[in-house]
């Protein structure tokens, strides 16, 4: 049987998604609050951590 022209590509993306979800950065606890305060206190912009 032949597939649909778009499932190749729905199933792509979804182990792309995947692979994203399941490798993503575990951050602790302690850091978190440490780039918080780090961003409230103006060393650091939050989104550079």
């Amino acid at each position: 049987m032949s597939q649909k022209p778009g499932t190749q590509k729905l199933s792509a993306e979804k182990a792309v998604t995947y692979i994203r979800w399941r490798t993503r950065k575990q951050h602790l606890a302690e850091d978190m609050v440490r780039q918080v305060l780090e961003g409230l206190c103006g060393r650091k912009s939050v989104g550079q951590a």
